[in-house]
């Protein structure tokens, strides 16, 4: 479809998470996540969604990418439902304080929106989430499987970074800098 419909609406009302697609000018792609409180994805009307710019890793991949290849990709989804909803369309930098407005969380406004003007929006079938069995709580790898985020970051920059330091700043900053 070219715009949203009331199950797309629905969709989004639901979805706490999102990965956005976008390219650079010469074609390189990047993937990103996006995630807050069901429904952060604002429907301004049928054919326009608005994207909050909160607080994150301070990169800025997606906006460059946009400023220079406004198409982007969306792909959001809803914990325990197979399907997708998948949106395409053109995106740019919004600073509408009436927007901004409207996404914040504990008075904070975002610092900025991406809108997202649609081209094309469909749900997509649920076979890889059914395949992949992601939403099965049994299927879950226990944390300590995998390295943290500190222990990756001071093996990768061992002259700057101490692991248990580095997990401290990052639990820190993911609790106190959250919006």
């Amino acid at each position: 479809m070219s715009r949203l419909d009331g199950h797309a609406r629905a969709f989004i009302g639901l979805s706490p998470f999102l990965v956005i697609a976008s390219a650079d000018e010469a074609g390189r792609c990047d993937a990103t996540p996006r995630g807050d409180a069901p429904g952060f994805v604002r429907v301004l009307d049928d054919r326009r969604l608005a994207l909050p710019d909160r607080l994150g890793n301070r990169r800025v991949d997606t906006m460059l990418n946009v400023a220079a290849n406004p198409q982007v990709g969306l792909v959001l989804m809803v914990p325990g439902i197979a399907e997708t909803l998948r949106v395409n369309g053109r995106a740019h930098l919004c600073r509408d304080p009436d927007i901004l407005a409207a996404m914040a969380v504990r008075d904070r406004w975002p610092t900025a929106a991406l809108l997202v003007e649609i081209e094309e929006v469909f749900v997509h079938c649920g076979k890889a989430m059914i395949r992949s069995d992601l939403w099965n709580p049994e299927k879950r790898v226990p944390r300590d499987s995998f390295p943290t985020l500190g222990r990756i970051m001071a093996d990768q920059m061992p002259d700057l970074l101490e692991p248990a330091a580095a997990d401290r700043w990052i639990a820190d900053a993911d609790v106190t800098r959250l919006y």
